[in-house]
């Protein structure tokens, strides 16, 4: 639909106005810091950092029924500035102009819902939310589209100059990062830190196809992020893993677009998300805040966090009841299919103890959750959702086989409706589909499969053949008759098929 076909009234709700005052407020001593400079962490303190608007009740002179017929309408334009996650510009960054915006196809993502087999056998309903289908196939381009879309503020309004942007990754955010600086080449150039032999063959090739600089580092990501905070603090870079505030900025559109699904209405919901670094379920909890303040919403979710057993360090936190008596521990990390949740300091702690606490004092009610899971059990889900239909990654995997556990823990009500976070594609962690299929995982995993789960290529050679083609070796004539005929007998009978009379 075109902005002209609109009414007077629309208009004014569909285009966004550049305004805010955005600052950095310091989750440690409470400081607040402007925006002009890019900080990642408190200069005062050194604690991690949420970008809030200090002007955000200006928002609330718009009822919340309006704010919902932006949102809506915003749909149906095909402006590039308000496509995607920047749909929800006055909540994600106010103050980029139209002409900062980096828009790479991002947002969007389907609510898929869960075949009626499915939801039968697990007695619970429930969807995906198939993040897989952002740009570079993951939930990374979220926070990535805002934190570029800042930067190139900066470079275009604000003489920032060049950039060199650098992460630490467990594969999908060097992939988003060096995808989005590629795209603001040559004034932004990329540097990826990545644990050696922690990554999927699949996302090592995105950064390089995107011509970032890769460097493979002896360790795991906490490894690797320390010595990108050392990077950050020492040297002229822009710091792109969640520390960054504006990433959990972006990341806050996964919330709104669950809400704008389910048609504003999130009663009886509950969203299950895989943490690692925990930004993303920080982010979510950020967004929901938002859309309850404006009266977008009128009830919160459960927002349920799932981690492995290998790599718990906020499930074990939580496991704790009592608030005060909570102790916050880094844990090591074990190999886990789940790679880009295997993280034993995750950064954005701070964020996800506040926001928690935020949340549920809004909520006024238990609300946030933590459960964990096993590698067996993530491998299964995964294994299961796929072969029902869906496209979920290990750690789409790790969010149904969380469901299963909290529905046993009382946690998800069998009336609820959950909402389970793909938050990569399913190709990207295609090898442990294989090793599964071949039964070739390291004890260390601690996986067995499932034969009813087991897949494999069946060679087909027909007996009584003499003759059979090859490459550059066609048959040809009664020889080929032969064989086509042959091996069409041998597949009917493996499948059962009987030749009609």
């Amino acid at each position: 639909m075109r902005l002209e076909e609109f009414s007077p009234a629309d208009r004014e709700l569909v285009l966004p106005q550049v305004g805010g005052e955005l600052a950095y407020h310091c989750l440690g001593c409470g400081a607040r810091h402007g925006i002009a400079k890019l900080l990642y962490t408190c200069p005062d303190c050194g604690e991690v950092l949420l970008i809030e608007d200090q002007d955000f009740d200006r928002l609330k002179q718009r009822p919340g029924v309006a704010w919902r017929r932006a949102f809506d309408l915003r749909r149906m334009l095909n402006q590039p500035a308000i496509k995607g996650i920047f749909r929800y510009h006055e909540l994600v960054a106010p103050v980029v102009p139209a002409d900062s915006v980096v828009y790479l196809g991002e947002g969007h993502t389907p609510l898929v819902e869960a075949p009626p087999r499915l939801r039968a056998a697990l007695g619970q309903d429930f969807c995906f939310k198939n993040d897989g289908q952002n740009p570079s196939a993951s939930f990374k381009d979220r926070g990535m589209a805002v934190a570029l879309s800042f930067l190139n503020y900066l470079i275009k309004h604000q003489g920032l100059g060049k950039v060199l942007s650098v992460c630490a990754s467990t594969g999908d955010t060097s992939a988003a990062a060096a995808l989005y600086g590629a795209y603001l080449a040559p004034a932004v150039a990329s540097a990826v830190l990545l644990p050696r032999g922690k990554v999927t063959p699949q996302q090592l090739a995105q950064p390089l196809g995107s011509g970032a600089m890769v460097f493979e580092i002896p360790g795991v990501f906490d490894d690797c992020m320390k010595v990108v905070e050392h990077l950050a603090d020492h040297y002229p870079v822009a710091l792109l893993n969640s520390k960054n505030a504006w990433r959990i900025r972006g990341q806050e559109s996964y919330s709104y677009e669950v809400a704008q699904d389910c048609d504003w209405d999130l009663t009886g919901r509950a969203l299950l998300v895989p943490i690692g670094n925990a930004g993303n379920v920080s982010a979510i909890m950020a967004g929901l805040l938002k859309l309850l303040d404006l009266g977008v919403i009128t009830s919160l979710p459960k927002v349920i966090g799932v981690q492995s057993h290998h790599a718990d360090p906020v499930f074990r936190y939580y496991q704790e009841t009592d608030p005060a008596k909570r102790v916050w521990r880094p844990v090591t990390v074990s190999d886990s299919v789940a790679q880009a949740a295997m993280i034993g300091n995750p950064v954005s702690m701070p964020r996800v103890i506040e926001l928690a606490r935020r949340y549920e004092q809004a909520a006024g009610r238990p609300t946030f959750f933590v459960v964990q899971v096993d590698e067996q059990a993530i491998m299964d889900h995964m294994i299961l959702a796929n072969r029902h239909g869906h496209i979920v990654c290990t750690q789409g995997g790790e969010s149904l086989a969380g469901m299963v556990r909290a529905r046993a823990l009382g946690i998800v009500d069998p009336d609820d409706y959950c909402v389970l976070d793909a938050t990569a594609h399913h190709l990207k962690f295609i090898g442990f589909q294989q090793m599964y299929f071949d039964n070739s995982f390291p004890p260390g995993f601690g996986v067995t499969p499932r034969p009813e789960l087991i897949n494999q290529p069946q060679e087909v050679i027909a007996p009584g053949l003499s003759e059979l083609p090859a490459p550059g070796k066609p048959l040809a004539g009664p020889a080929f008759d032969r064989f086509v005929s042959a091996t069409a007998r041998e597949i009917a009978r493996r499948l059962g098929l009987e030749e009609p009379a």
